[in-house]
């Protein structure tokens, strides 16, 4: 008869996986048990679909992946010959009842269990439905050295299905469920209360282990954490960083209470916000192979915090800022943008667009013969800059960073084949308020992890001057667009909270702009399908999280 624990050391592994990497995958799999035997772990708890990475979307349905994906998994069981930590670990499993989500649990040097994801969920970013079957039923809690452990994943816990009040009633002692939760705004505390009201239900302790890492434009951001059967905080894990952590938990009369682990502070917004931005862009470059990035330096806002950024994820060498002058370009803008770069330590060049764009009006002037000057003409400044970075990037194998923000995404204040060229943009779910706020914090914070300067890394004259694309004379943003605050919040009313004209009025917003700016982000559906991917901040970013159709005539009330 197995001994039972009265103390469980357990091992939380908060890494940043690769999708469709499963050699990789494994090999940090192997490295964090390691660590965790020499911090003493009984047992090691990975990350949802570790092995494969996640989300792994259309990977699942090659059968040379789940192939791959079971022998790592088997492979990593068998390690567990060597009387160190079991372990368990998420991976894509093909079994007679589907293709599922699953967890292998190992321990001696085999497999002790199988779980599978009952909830699959299939909403905002997630469309596990897809790929996935939902495991055929609730199967019970798995003996591990005596103490029987519940392992719910991921959105189990998140729905209605009572998977963990089940669970319990089968007699387990403790959940541990392995998450890949992408990251948003106060997500962290959804986390907490979504844990707070299962372990209400069910009266068991919950360690929830969350992915870390940058994937395409979903970012997780870890912060993994454990809420006791008493619905207080037993651990708290860092947001943003790696880590192996060991838990300590010791049997009571009233089950289970961790006695030790850590309790990391979890940064305010502005920071989150700014970390999250920088993981993702760090991981898109680091995880694709680009060995250097390149964007237009404009002595604009926006240009200026995506440089900052560049320079924190992947060091000053890894940058190349490139300013195009055209005769609207005023000379605050070329000394902002030498500043911006000065400051920031990154190669600075200066390539003038005066003698393409003629080249172009030149060559157009018997077509456009008759018209009036406009916003073609305005979009040939763009186009011209965007060609000269793709040429660059073609040349040199760098990476182009596009540098256009929700509020100009969402209103089409973007040029197809110009400003929007690029590889990915770090700031493409910031709004324009939030960029001024992110950039004046970075110039007071250096984040953890970030590779560039502390001190004013954005002019404060960036910061303090009207925005302007510079494509006329004396232009500036707010010529066409009413002020970035009203913009901004009738953006997000449209946006996050898919709000009804009406309601947005009753805010005190003026009916006409409301309208025009609604219909501005319908328009723009078509830019935005072509638009480089990019960070998700909020909760409903464009990509994943909201799709309407290009073609589309609805407007609220007319």
């Amino acid at each position: 008869m197995t001994k039972k624990l009265d103390i469980l050391r357990i091992a939380i592994a908060q890494l940043n996986p690769t999708v469709g990497d499963v050699a990789g995958n494994l090999a940090k799999a192997r490295e964090a048990r390691a660590d965790a035997a020499r911090q003493g772990a009984d047992l090691v708890l990975y990350t949802e679909l570790f092995l494969a990475g996640y989300p792994p979307e259309d990977l699942v349905l090659k059968p040379a992946f789940l192939r791959a994906c079971e022998r790592a998994a088997e492979d990593f069981a068998a390690d567990t010959a060597d009387g160190g930590p079991g372990v368990i670990i998420g991976t894509p499993l093909k079994r007679k009842s589907g293709t599922h989500n699953s967890i292998v649990f190992a321990d001696g040097g085999k497999i002790i269990a199988e779980r599978y994801k009952l909830d699959l969920p299939n909403y905002g970013e997630f469309d596990e439905k897809r790929v996935f079957q939902a495991g055929p039923e609730i199967q019970g809690p798995v003996n591990f050295r005596g103490v029987r452990i519940g392992i719910p994943i991921c959105e189990d816990i998140w729905g209605e299905v009572g998977i963990c009040e089940t669970l319990a009633e089968s007699g387990a002692e403790i959940l541990l469920v392995p998450n890949g939760s992408p990251y948003y705004r106060a997500k962290i505390d959804v986390r907490h209360q979504v844990v707070i009201k299962q372990v209400i239900e069910c009266g068991l302790p919950m360690i929830y282990a969350n992915q870390l890492g940058g994937q395409d434009e979903l970012i997780f951001d870890g912060a993994s954490f454990a809420i006791g059967a008493d619905k207080t905080l037993a651990f708290q894990m860092s947001q943003f960083e790696d880590a192996v952590d060991v838990t300590i938990w010791k049997r009571t009369d009233n089950g289970w209470v961790c006695s030790q682990g850590p309790m990391s502070k979890i940064p305010d917004k502005e920071e989150a916000d700014y970390r999250a931005c920088m993981l993702g862009l760090r991981d898109y470059v680091n995880k694709n192979g680009f060995k250097n990035v390149v964007l237009g330096l404009s002595g604009g806002i926006d240009s200026a915090i995506c440089a900052a950024l560049a320079v924190d994820a992947l060091g000053e060498e890894r940058l190349r800022a490139v300013m195009m002058p055209y005769r609207y370009t005023s000379k605050d803008s070329l000394r902002d943008a030498e500043d911006c770069a000065r400051a920031l330590g990154c190669r600075y060049d200066i390539v003038p667009i005066f003698e393409p764009v003629e080249g172009f009006l030149h060559t157009l002037t018997q077509l456009f013969e008759g018209t009036k000057e406009g916003i073609t003409e305005e979009n040939l400044q763009s186009r011209a800059r965007g060609t000269i970075l793709m040429a660059i990037s073609n040349k040199f194998g760098s990476m182009v960073v596009t540098t256009g923000n929700k509020s100009e995404m969402s209103v089409g204040y973007a040029t197809l084949y110009g400003d929007m060229n690029g590889g990915f943009n770090p700031i493409k779910d910031l709004y324009k308020m939030q960029v001024y706020a992110l950039s004046r914090w970075r110039n007071s914070h250096v984040p953890p992890g970030a590779l560039g300067p502390s001190g004013e890394v954005i002019p404060k004259n960036i910061i303090d001057k009207a925005p302007s694309a510079e494509l006329r004379e004396n232009q500036t943003d707010q010529d066409s667009l009413p002020p970035y605050p009203v913009l901004d919040d009738i953006l997000e009313c449209l946006v996050e909270n898919e709000m009804g004209v009406d309601d947005i009025v009753a805010r005190g917003h003026d009916r006409a702009t409301v309208t025009r700016i609604e219909h501005l982000l319908y328009i723009a559906e078509y830019k935005r399908r072509q638009a480089a991917p990019g960070v998700k901040i909020t909760r409903k970013n464009f990509g994943r999280d909201r799709r309407y159709p290009i073609t589309n005539r609805f407007r609220d009330g007319g």
